[in-house]
């Protein structure tokens, strides 16, 4: 299924600030953790079921994806 570029776009920078709340990080610092561990393409590639979740749960969920990766986020 094909979505809006756009909205794809705004999900994912709404979703960099929220895990830099939750993990008391400057949003420069989530975005560049989360593009070094994959997160930022593991939400793109997953964005038709992360959208429809709570961002309590994706946070999570990226968290514990970039954890397994190699990141020190836990």
């Amino acid at each position: 299924m094909e979505f809006n570029v756009k909205d794809k776009v705004e999900y994912i920078i709404a979703l960099v600030n929220e895990f830099a709340r939750t993990h008391k990080l400057s949003d420069s610092q989530a975005y560049r953790y989360l593009e070094r561990f994959k997160g930022i393409d593991f939400i793109d590639q997953n964005y038709g079921i992360a959208h429809t979740q709570s961002f309590k749960d994706v946070v999570e969920d990226i968290t514990n994806f970039c954890h397994r990766q190699g990141g020190a986020i836990a």
